[in-house]
């Protein structure tokens, strides 16, 4: 007999209440693998599912907290840069040096640097707009010696000129297009334009304008050796700036000196910054060293103007009006 039938007649010949016994030992055992399977998998799968979404949850909130923190950050930095402006800030490296020293002078020394660096902020960003305005001359030159090479007329060529290159111009490239779309007067809106920093050029694309208009000469060469003229002074000009970096950051250097020594000093534990305020010697030397220090700077920046003044053109120079002359033979076509 094989041990399948031997269980089973083991089990009919067994009492009632043995298999009664065994019945429910049986279910009871059944349920408890159905519990430690399927339920528990079934939380488990529950858990995890929940787990993860409150984890995308939270980091979505978290990447929209961040977001909304650079906005406000970025708007308030923009709003503080326009309203007060970069100067400020001297103000409040003043006050944080008069609450280290214990003095109120690092606080009246950065109020009167207010107005200085930003009159040295505003002269910075006036030449970066007069490059920018230099760069636009010769582009516009360019471009407007392309168009009429292509066989437009001096008008159209102006109107065709991509509006980029005349809106660092402001209004007075606003009206050159105005008189060259209602038939104005353009050689006068150009010297007009030219008054502006930067723009001295279009004194010259003026004037080959003018000779054009009268006598028919090629405006379109003429434009191009203005655009050239004006492009090899911003070289030579680039090209000095960058002889004289070398004496500009040597300057820097040697201001700098100072404060690094401050720095030095009080990691020393030396307070030089309570010597320098509160005794007599250290506040004469103080005021002697500021003098010196602002004296070297001035001297330095008269000599860096020199220089740069030196490879200006004269006041006095004539414009590349001349140079337009040479056109001016009545019958020769725009585009030559």
């Amino acid at each position: 007999m094989s041990g399948t039938a031997a269980l089973v007649a083991l089990v009919a010949g067994s009492e009632p209440a043995a298999s009664h016994a065994a019945y429910a030992a049986a279910v009871c055992a059944g349920a408890a693998a159905w519990s430690l399977t399927g339920r528990h998998e079934g939380n488990r799968r529950a858990r995890l599912l929940l787990a993860g979404g409150a984890k995308a949850s939270t980091r979505r909130s978290a990447v929209a907290l961040q977001d909304r923190w650079r906005e406000a950050t970025a708007a308030a930095r923009a709003r503080f840069a326009v309203r007060a402006g970069h100067e400020w800030w001297c103000l409040l490296v003043g006050a944080l040096a008069a609450l280290l020293g214990r003095s109120w002078i690092p606080a009246v020394a950065g109020l009167a640097a207010v107005p200085l660096v930003r009159r040295w902020l505003r002269r910075r960003a006036a030449g970066r707009l007069a490059q920018e305005r230099e760069t636009a001359v010769v582009r516009l030159c360019g471009a407007v010696a392309g168009e009429l090479r292509a066989g437009r007329q001096p008008d159209g060529a102006l109107l065709a000129v991509d509006p980029a290159a005349l809106r660092c111009l402001g209004d007075a490239g606003a009206a050159m297009l105005a008189a060259a779309r209602f038939g104005g007067d353009v050689p006068a809106a150009l010297r007009e334009a030219a008054l502006l920093p930067g723009a001295e050029g279009l004194a010259g694309a003026a004037a080959c304008w003018q000779v054009a208009v009268e006598g028919g000469a090629g405006l379109a060469e003429g434009l191009e050796r203005v655009a050239g003229a004006v492009r090899a002074q911003g070289e030579q000009r680039a090209e000095l700036r960058a002889q004289l970096a070398g004496p500009r950051s040597t300057a820097l250097v040697l201001a700098l000196l100072p404060v690094f020594g401050l720095a030095l000093g009080t990691a020393m534990d030396a307070d030089p910054l309570w010597i320098l305020l509160h005794t007599p010697t250290g506040f004469g030397c103080l005021v002697v060293g500021a003098l010196l220090e602002w004296a070297g700077l001035l001297w330095v920046a008269r000599i860096v103007r020199a220089a740069e003044g030196a490879a200006e053109p004269p006041a006095g120079a004539p414009a590349p009006a001349p140079e337009a002359d040479r056109y001016a033979q009545p019958g020769r076509s725009w585009s030559k």
